[in-house]
């Protein structure tokens, strides 16, 4: 009895409740159904795959998702920035286990012989070893210091905008919507950069990214890469 006594309470106030206060919850509501309606313009994604033809865009449903239904063209920008470094992150391990492979090791070129002195770690050592055994070999310090250098080139290109730092930001570049690029203003050689200099770029990343993988699982299970690699 008293929850229904509650209830007619609660529905006469809404009856009396002032008109402008109606209207404010039906504008907000009208305006919350224009946005939930409203058709975003579709974002063009730079770096489909040029095959047979006119180049194809796979993976263009979940692109137009992330670019309009999940987020912005910002979010957009971030995530290609995210497959250029990764990009590049798997070009450099592809020819750095390659290198390994071939027999072209550290011993050979760096005039130190021990990697750390104080584990008894030898350059030679790591030679004799699988690149995934030697990886594991690496001591905490090396590590910290492999991840210092990351996070170096990452602060720069957070703080800076075209190879100088943004002084007058309140909030770092790297930080706004749209901020992170994967472009870090350094060029030394002033090359010109043309879209299939970068398309070529993300091309080569990605075939990086795919040959790693596999080398990797190839070097840590056996014949889980069903094809002859040349070692």
């Amino acid at each position: 009895m008293k929850l229904c006594l509650s209830i007619i309470s609660l529905a006469t106030a809404a009856a009396f409740a002032p008109a402008s206060q109606q209207s404010k919850t039906s504008t907000t509501a009208v305006s919350m159904s224009d946005d939930l309606l409203q058709v975003k313009p579709k974002v063009p994604c730079f770096g489909a795959t040029p095959f047979i033809g006119e180049p194809k865009f796979i993976g263009e449903t979940y692109w137009d998702k992330i670019t309009t239904e999940w987020g912005s063209e910002a979010t957009g920008k971030f995530v290609q920035a995210a497959e250029i470094k990764h990009g590049r992150s798997a070009m450099l391990a592809t020819v750095g286990f390659a290198m390994h492979k071939l027999g072209f090791t550290l011993d050979q070129i760096s005039p130190h012989e021990y990697l750390s002195v104080t584990q008894g770690i030898k350059f030679a050592d790591l030679a004799a070893m699988s690149p995934i055994d030697a990886v594991q070999q690496v001591p905490i310090e090396g590590w910290t210091q492999t991840f210092a250098a990351i996070a170096m080139v990452e602060i720069y290109e957070m703080t800076h905008v075209n190879g100088k730092i943004a002084e007058d930001e309140s909030v770092a570049p790297g930080l706004q919507p749209g901020g992170l690029t994967g472009d870090l203003g350094w060029n030394p050689l002033g090359i010109k950069v043309t879209d299939r200099r970068r398309l070529v770029e993300i091309q080569n990343g990605r075939a990086a990214m795919f040959a790693i993988s596999a080398w990797v699982a190839n070097e840590a299970v056996a014949g889980s890469v069903p094809l002859n690699l040349p070692w």
